[in-house]
């Protein structure tokens, strides 16, 4: 377990104690948007060492007695088949999991909306499912007028054009699986309905970065305008707030410029003036007060900079990411005053490379390589083989150093990779036989039956959690899920192990 910089039970009471210091506020009802991942929030837990991933979504558990869950997807993004990348699915199938997800805490969800919807196939199709499975569904179109004639927006013909969707407890939680899921929109037609019938309700945002009583230039600040390169947000100084209290938070592009219109829909819809002054006003993010050991998460920070750079990089090899987006997030880097030269394992795999390149002369073939950091400090290299992938042979490498066993033992019987390759070559025309890391993990947990220093290496996986890898390739499908199931930090350089079109092992 490395240093710790988040303290989750302290973060947890002041989180709970404000969502409902802002409910009384609201005179009891108060629609709460939530952006970002309420669970497996691994972009938090990265930055914030010691953070819960899940700690979010027990925050609501304590709550669940008064909250209600409506759960937004966008149609258009239905239609493309948008993807969540962390999971690997698409944002439709990610409500079904959000849905299951909330169950599992306590939290029925049984109200889900797609937004700006037009009739589309794919989204009249996955109505008909969650209907089928005993899930209302609500559909929005568009707003008229939106977002410039604030007349016609909070109108019958705007907001009011929109079902009422009924709630019964005083938080409702609005959430989506990504940005631009509809969940203000949700929010405001949701008050407009509300005012309208003389239920009086309120609004407020729960959002974890950037985190507002931070530095605008802390490391975690600078991590989340990484993450989001892709959509162009800045970390900004909130004027507003500055204006009205003399204080100095951070808040983000997209939503200081969102902030004058919503503050004229809101004073619109109560027909009063609106009780937040900037932003930051409108959130309830305590995130920082969980903070315990600034130098920690500032060293996290830092890794996640990086991290992101190389993220964009590959995405844009893959076809999945633009230049622009590569192009910012270097930007961002250098102006961290960070390179690849600080994440330990990005030259430990250049040099696996290296010594691989060197051993394998006059052999064919492309050698691949990779490198992890374990939690004690130590890194530890692997590289591929006519058996494994590089990513199969760095941790079985990990694990027999964690293990304190020799290398020269193998873990996996040759029989047993042997066999498995055989099968993938002759009975399944296969045509990357080596074994990648999904593979290998089955085949240790094969071997456990058999093999005692199997068994041991294997009750040691769980403290790979958390450790940081780089390969000098983009991994295979195989090898990103083992990757993702073990739950490590990847960076790859932006290169395919191989020439092939097509390489889905």
């Amino acid at each position: 377990m490395g240093a710790i910089g988040f303290d989750n039970e302290k973060y947890l009471e002041e989180q709970r104690h404000y969502i409902l210091e802002r409910v009384k506020q609201s005179d009891g009802k108060l629609y709460l948007e939530c952006g970002g991942k309420l669970l497996f929030d691994y972009h938090a837990s990265r930055v914030l060492p010691g953070f819960d991933p899940n700690v979010k979504m027990r925050v609501f558990q304590s709550l669940k007695d008064q909250i209600d869950v409506i759960i937004c997807i966008h149609s258009g993004d239905i239609e493309r088949r948008k993807m969540r990348s962390d999971f690997g699915i698409t944002y439709d199938t990610d409500v079904f999991k959000m849905i299951d997800d909330f169950s599992k805490w306590g939290l029925k969800v049984s109200r889900v909306v797609i937004t700006r919807f037009d009739e589309e196939p794919g989204s009249v199709h996955f109505k008909n499912i969650l209907e089928q499975r005993g899930i209302t569904v609500y559909t929005h179109r568009s707003t008229h007028g939106y977002p410039n004639n604030v007349d016609l927006i909070v109108s019958d013909e705007g907001y009011g054009a929109n079902p009422y969707i009924k709630t019964d407890r005083p938080v409702v939680i609005v959430t989506g699986p990504g940005p631009g899921s509809g969940k203000l929109g949700t929010c405001l037609s949701q008050m407009y309905h509300d005012y309208k019938a003389g239920r009086h309700s309120g609004y407020s945002k729960f959002e974890t970065f950037p985190i507002w009583n931070l530095p605008i230039d802390h490391p975690v600040n600078i991590a989340y305008e990484s993450a989001t390169a892709d959509i162009g947000d800045k970390n900004l100084i909130d004027h507003f707030h500055a204006s009205a209290y003399n204080q100095i938070t951070v808040n983000y592009s997209r939503d200081l410029e969102a902030y004058p219109l919503l503050n004229r829909i809101l004073s619109k819809i109560t027909g009063k003036e609106c009780p937040y002054k900037s932003p930051t006003d409108m959130g309830v993010n305590r995130c920082g007060f969980g903070i315990i050991d600034d130098e920690v998460v500032r060293r996290a920070g830092e890794q996640e900079i990086i991290r992101r750079y190389y993220r964009a990089a590959c995405e844009y090899v893959q076809g999945i990411g633009t230049k622009d987006t590569v192009e910012r997030s270097l930007s961002i880097m250098d102006g961290a005053k960070l390179s690849s030269e600080n994440r330990s394992v990005v030259p430990a795999a250049e040099h696996a490379l290296e010594k691989g390149i060197e051993r394998n002369k006059g052999i064919n073939g492309i050698v691949c390589a990779a490198a992890i950091e374990l939690p004690d400090g130590r890194i530890v290299a692997g590289c591929n083989s006519p058996f494994l992938h590089a990513s199969s042979a760095l941790i079985l490498n990990a694990v027999k150093v964690l293990a304190d066993i020799d290398h020269e033992i193998d873990l996996i019987s040759p029989a047993i990779v042997q066999s498995v390759t055989a099968m993938k070559r002759d009975v399944l025309n296969g045509r990357g036989v080596s074994l990648n890391l999904d593979e290998v993990l089955i085949c240790l947990a094969m071997s456990c039956a058999i093999s005692k220093d199997a068994k041991k290496a294997s009750e040691v996986l769980p403290l790979l959690n958390g450790c940081e890898v780089h390969m000098t390739h983009i991994p295979s499908s195989g090898d990103s899920s083992g990757l993702r199931k073990l739950v490590l930090n990847v960076t790859s350089d932006p290169r395919f192990p191989t020439s092939s079109m097509y390489n889905p092992a």
